[in-house]
């Protein structure tokens, strides 16, 4: 109910509609993905992560509930999202193609776990929280950037890519696309940490300075920084170009990333 972008099954139902996906079968992973992204936020907040009273303009779940209840919120979200997503099977009917079909659904799911476990999200939460308050080699830096923010979006684009029929091939390049995506996101989100407005993000600004973090800015610089996130954007973009398929929203979203002020 406190909103949010809805990036993610954003980019999972435009991802299947580039590859021609055209049925329901994709909504139950939409609402997974998003249901796993906001247990990650619930968990984040608590003080023993990020300490954050504030998200989205409201108070964080620890905040009105207490940390116990976060804790337990969050995992009853990330259950939850594999009861849903499992949905999908019920929803293949009696297709002529009904094994591959099955197929999708499957490796779907297969894609869910692993990008959001310990060598997805979890995983780069994991070096983020051990590596604060430390200095932290450039190469430390991408693979905890990659993991932690870039493997939820790799998940959205190849799960509606996967379900829609795209091939090995197409899968490897949605990934590196949505691998860009998810550079070019989080350099904009460590900008807006200490450019944005509090008002308008709906949460505190310079949290990952008092916190002690490392991030792509103070590494690079505010202007380096801006500067890479529009090219990595537009390389996403060129990418995308080269797939025979064509979705002119989906190049919009993506280089709006490099404007979003929230």
């Amino acid at each position: 109910l406190a909103g949010g972008k809805r990036l993610r099954p954003i980019l999972m139902e435009e991802s299947f509609r580039l590859f021609g996906g055209n049925s329901a079968i994709v909504e139950p992973f939409m609402a997974a993905l998003e249901m796993i992204h906001n247990y990650s936020l619930v968990h984040d907040d608590l003080p023993a992560m990020d300490n954050d009273e504030y998200r989205r303009g409201r108070k964080t779940t620890w905040n009105v509930y207490g940390e116990g209840m976060a804790v337990l919120a969050g995992d009853a979200l990330l259950n939850k999202a594999f009861e849903t997503a499992a949905e999908a099977f019920s929803m293949i009917g009696e297709a002529a193609d009904i094994a591959a079909r099955y197929a999708a659904v499957a490796k779907a799911l297969q894609i869910l776990a692993n990008k959001a476990g310990i060598y997805g999200m979890i995983g780069g939460q994991t070096v983020d929280v051990e590596l604060t308050g430390k200095a932290v080699p450039r190469e430390k830096l991408d693979f905890i950037y990659r993991l932690k923010t870039g493997a939820l979006l790799e998940a959205s684009m190849m799960i509606g890519a996967v379900l829609a029929g795209a091939t090995e091939d197409e899968l490897k390049q949605v990934e590196m696309i949505a691998s860009d995506i998810g550079l070019a996101f989080q350099i904009q989100d460590d900008l807006l940490d200490i450019l944005g407005d509090s008002a308008v993000l709906g949460k505190p600004v310079c949290s990952d300075e008092e916190n002690g973090k490392v991030t792509y800015v103070t590494v690079h610089g505010l202007e380096e920084s801006k500067k890479d996130v529009a090219e990595i954007s537009k390389r996403a973009v060129t990418r995308l170009d080269q797939l025979p398929y064509k979705n002119e929203f989906l190049d919009e979203l993506i280089l709006e990333l490099v404007n979003r002020k929230k």
